[in-house]
């Protein structure tokens, strides 16, 4: 275990259950942005995806009728 681990725990230990909670809920919050931010890296990379992009152009010339499940 790291010694941030540890010193995170220490405090935590010393907090009321509530603040606790709220430690927890700001970690997870993090968590959460690092996430989005590693979508955000792989969707702004400048890699060619000739399938996504000629799925794009085929949808964009589709009518915005509502699905017919009889078609489908």
């Amino acid at each position: 275990m790291s010694s941030t681990t540890e010193e995170i725990i220490r405090v935590c230990e010393a907090l009321p259950a509530d603040k606790q909670s709220e430690v927890v809920d700001f970690a997870r919050f993090l968590l959460a942005r690092q996430d989005d931010e590693a979508w955000e890296r792989r969707i702004s990379y400048p890699q060619t995806r000739p399938k996504l992009d000629s799925f794009l152009r085929e949808s964009a010339t589709e009518g915005d009728e509502p699905l017919d499940p009889k078609r489908l």
